[in-house]
């Protein structure tokens, strides 16, 4: 059978056909990729299928608090009706694609990068996030929000719209925001869990805060570790948003190598579209968040990005 775009309408009647349902997300997973997954798992649970989430990364911390956290497991060899890939392209899934073994494999993605070239799939780039597309799942569903699926999908709307502050957030999203607090999310309590941190990651946010370099007539800003320096640190989440608020700043970006030769980069913006910037480097994402990874050494890495922003940016002159 040939890949195709689908309704939600058809996912759902797919998923109310299948047994077993295994869901992943992309490596180096944020709120909205955890929260989708977990939050879609709980639902699927509900209405008594088998469903359980993988990921072929290490997942972050600051997301343990939850439901199902624990319950995620790495990928191995089994057999599914349905392998559900939701937040990314199936080519950001690691090894899972390898080792799960699905009769029908259907890609979930509010990146305007994914082209839907391979796989069912349902794209929607308008989405605030890929929990507000479960969201609108659920009502195809017909299952009931729980309270655990209600807290999985809100952090995956808060996380993704800096908590409701970003452009992408629309009405839809609020009333998806309300919807899932009536069913059990509680805001402050997910805001609390999201913004502590461990005393040595705020040492390592103050360290890094030292190495935020201006270029591009100080249109861009952005935080440059090398390996060294990042190995030592357990996570940088968070870290680009001191960048992105400085003042003048219309590009903000976090570099970081996590091996000699090998830079992930992170990228934040106010209106250019970085989307564009990350797709030549093979990364993608939203106009005003997006990702890409670099095989070079540091020095090199960082040259080649700071070198394509400023290039976006002197384009908008």
């Amino acid at each position: 059978m040939s890949e195709k775009s689908l309704s939600l309408k058809e996912i759902a009647e797919e998923l109310k056909g299948a047994g077993k349902i295994i869901l992943t997300g992309h490596e180096n997973p944020d709120g909205d990729a955890v929260g989708s997954t977990l939050g879609l798992m709980h639902l699927l649970c509900a209405m008594g299928k088998d469903a359980s989430v993988v990921f072929d990364d290490t997942l972050p911390f600051f997301l343990s608090y939850l439901p199902g956290f624990d319950e995620i497991t790495r990928p191995a060899e089994t057999e599914a009706d349905i392998l559900l890939v939701l937040d990314t392209q199936t080519d950001r899934i690691g090894k899972t694609l390898e080792k799960v073994h699905a009769k029908h494999l259907i890609n979930i993605d509010h990146h305007k990068t994914n082209a839907g070239e391979v796989f069912d799939h349902y794209i929607e780039p308008d989405a605030a996030a890929t929990c507000e597309i479960v969201y609108k799942l659920q009502k195809e569903l017909y299952t009931p929000f729980t309270k655990e699926a209600a807290t999985c999908i809100y952090t995956g709307l808060a996380t993704d719209t800096g908590f409701f502050r970003y452009a992408n957030t629309s009405p839809l999203t609020m009333r998806a925001a309300a919807d899932l607090m009536a069913c059990g999310a509680v805001p402050n309590k997910i805001a609390e869990s999201l913004d502590e941190k461990p005393y040595q990651t705020i040492l390592d946010i103050a360290q890094s805060l030292t190495h935020i370099e201006r270029f591009a007539d100080g249109r861009a800003a952005g935080i440059f570790l090398d390996y060294e320096m990042a190995s030592k640190m357990e996570t940088t989440e968070g870290f680009i948003d001191y960048v992105r608020i400085i003042q003048g700043v219309e590009i903000a970006c976090l570099m970081k190598m996590k091996s000699e030769t090998f830079a992930r980069v992170s990228m934040r913006s106010k209106g250019v579209d970085v989307a564009a910037i990350a797709s030549k480097f093979g990364g993608g994402g939203h106009t005003c968040a997006a990702g890409c990874s670099i095989e070079k050494r540091f020095d090199e890495a960082k040259k080649e990005i700071a070198a394509e922003i400023t290039k976006s940016l002197e384009a908008r002159a």
